[in-house]
């Protein structure tokens, strides 16, 4: 079941951050790290009701925050449609439940969201190490936009869209 996160989640969402952290950089992937995301990224995103969570077997197995939100850095890329977008940021699927399709969900749901308030626009980004991202982008039907760099982190970022 999807829903809008409560501040009640914010441990459980900690802690598959934590996890998360842990399996990326296994994979040699260093997007996420002790400076980003933060507990005040989700508060945030929970306050503004822009945090989504599924949930199984009673627990936190994943989030994402979808929001019109794009950092500055997308004025670098040459995106097909000049208009607002919903943009998908922190999406992390607990590694308890990986496999089971929740990562696509979420995807689904920001295309409905696009959908019913009439944005018909997406807009994602990952580092250009994280793999397992870049594949679930190509398999949702997103289009790779071109590269661009975070001011304040480190390595190359890919921007992908969809037009819904």
């Amino acid at each position: 079941m999807i829903r809008i996160a409560t501040i009640l989640d914010i441990n459980e969402i900690m802690d598959i951050v934590k996890d998360t952290i842990i399996d990326m950089h296994s994979n040699n992937n260093y997007q996420w790290d002790d400076d980003y995301p933060l507990r005040e990224d989700f508060e945030k995103d929970i306050k503004s009701n822009e945090l989504y969570v599924i949930e199984e077997e009673g627990e936190v197995a994943g989030f994402v925050c979808i929001n019109k939100e794009e950092p500055i850095e997308y004025k670098t890329i040459n995106w097909s449609e000049d208009k607002k977008a919903y943009v998908i940021h922190r999406l992390a699927i607990s590694t308890k439940y990986r496999g089971r399709g929740n990562a696509y969900k979420f995807m689904k749901l920001a295309e409905d969201l696009a959908i019913e308030n009439g944005v018909n626009y997406l807009k994602t980004d990952t580092k250009f190490s994280n793999l397992k991202t870049q594949k679930l982008f190509e398999k949702c039907g997103y289009k790779y936009m071109g590269i661009f760099h975070f001011q304040k982190r480190d390595g190359e970022f890919f921007c992908y869209e969809k037009i819904v």
